[in-house]
């Protein structure tokens, strides 16, 4: 009896609650990272907000009160000089009728064929308008105007703007002034061309795709059904582990439920501890800490940009938390029908 309930431990406990670990974390990052909301609501909300926001971290960084970086705060007044917005310069140059209308729209498909309500095809994400808006004369034409307001530099601002060519514009603060025109021109051109030729033309989404009858009702849902029979896995192995140690039905669900209890609630505590960590340090944690691996700039984009990064974490740990929550309660249900059984009266024998 003792050897039978050391080798059903042995089998759970190094076999079956494992497995239950992984899966459960598996099946719940699958169906957050599969949902048409993670993959196209969420992008769609960021594109529509990106020219308002653009326009607010330009106006704040103008300001003594929010960015006390003098070179910082130069080079935005001296861009606010030409009389553009980052909103009019997105307009002028494409960029903004790319993002609200094909980006948008090819978004707005993947999240169709996600849930089902479009057809399943090859589909890619068009960045070819992307690199035309960022080499646009309309670009060229701010970046001009934006060099001549800012004062002449002294000896060490031309050392910078020395170093700054011979790095290729890479690897140094930008100098709030101006030695040459044609060569600061030279210098921040040459870093966009390069950084320009380093995107690719099209990043496909969906590619070489042949619909399946169990895509028509779309993918999330095919996918996030079958990560769930992946629990079959620790499900058998914890069963058999039960089947051994167990002397009775009622200590079968016992030691099952007790097993997937165990197997359950680490991931629940854990997944649940991680969210709100992450929560909290998006929220207020790394943007109290300051030193030299951060900027006012940077700071500033995260405060007005944050919602992202916690939906982001939302999407990702409440599926897993939700799952295990199932779990969980799976196990706490085996538990009670084990004590009911064992609890449960005789039946009257014939006389």
């Amino acid at each position: 009896m003792i050897a039978r309930k050391i080798i059903g431990t042995l089998i759970i406990v190094l076999i079956g609650l494992p497995i239950l670990f992984g899966i459960i974390w598996a099946v719940g990052l699958v169906s957050a990272t599969v949902s048409a909301e993670f993959l196209s609501e969420l992008p769609r909300r960021i594109i529509s907000e990106i020219p308002d926001k653009a326009d607010e971290i330009f106006r704040i960084a103008q300001d003594e009160a929010e960015i006390a970086d003098p070179e910082t705060r130069a080079w935005f007044q001296a861009a606010a000089k030409t009389g553009i917005s980052p909103r009019e310069l997105m307009a002028k140059t494409g960029l903004l009728d790319w993002m609200q209308g094909e980006l948008t729209d090819s978004l707005r498909s993947i999240g169709g064929m996600l849930r089902g309500e479009e057809r399943l095809r090859s589909i890619s994400l068009n960045f070819r308008p992307l690199k035309q808006a960022l080499l646009h004369p309309e670009m060229d034409r701010f970046l001009e105007e934006t060099l001549k307001n800012l004062p002449p530099c002294d000896e060490a601002g031309l050392k910078r703007w020395q170093e700054l060519a011979l790095s290729g514009g890479a690897g140094h603060k930008l100098p709030a002034c101006i030695p040459d025109a044609a060569v600061a021109k030279d210098v921040l051109l040459s870093a966009r061309n390069r950084a320009v030729s380093r995107m690719d033309d099209e990043v496909p989404f969906f590619e070489d795709v042949r619909p399946l009858p169990i895509f028509r009702m779309g993918i999330s849902r095919p996918v996030t059904m079958l990560s769930y029979a992946l629990f079959l896995i620790p499900a058998l192995f914890i069963f058999v582990g039960a089947l051994i140690a167990a002397s009775s039905r009622a200590g079968l669900l016992r030691w099952s439920g007790f097993s997937v209890m165990a197997g359950s609630l680490p991931v629940l505590v854990l997944a649940f501890v991680i969210k709100r960590l992450s929560l909290w340090a998006i929220t207020g944690g790394p943007f109290a800490w300051r030193g030299p691996w951060t900027s006012e700039l940077g700071d500033l984009v995260l405060v007005k940009l944050r919602w992202i990064p916690m939906r982001i974490v939302d999407q990702l740990f409440s599926p897993v938390i939700q799952v295990a929550a199932v779990v969980a309660v799976v196990g706490v249900v085996l538990v009670a029908l084990s004590y009911s059984m064992r609890r449960a009266p005789a039946a009257p024998t014939a006389r």
